[in-house]
């Protein structure tokens, strides 16, 4: 948990994911149209990802992947994300965590 809680903190938009995850890839996707670089974390190329995934689940995500940091407070999965994006929300999270300037 601490060592995700690390990770989620070092920049404005955190991704945990994994690699063959076609939701995991339409999150990163949507937030790179957005014109942000989040930090993105693939849990089945990280030694320890088994471990970070269990913590996860215990925040809440589950399926346990994309799980999304937005200035370092834990957003959601890929539901949740999509719903903050069509309600307009999603922009004046990334604002207020710096991920954007306009």
């Amino acid at each position: 948990m601490d060592r995700v809680a690390k990770l989620a903190s070092q920049k404005a938009v955190v991704i945990f994911s994994k690699s063959s995850c076609g939701m995991s890839h339409a999150i990163k996707r949507l937030f790179y149209e957005q014109g942000v670089g989040p930090a993105i974390y693939e849990l089945d190329e990280d030694s320890r990802g088994k471990e970070m995934e269990w913590a996860l689940m215990r925040l809440g995500c589950n399926p346990s992947v994309p799980a999304v940091f937005i200035g370092g407070k834990f957003v959601g999965s890929a539901n949740t994300v999509m719903t903050l994006h069509l309600n307009g929300s999603l922009k004046k999270m990334l604002r207020d965590a710096g991920a954007l300037w306009l």
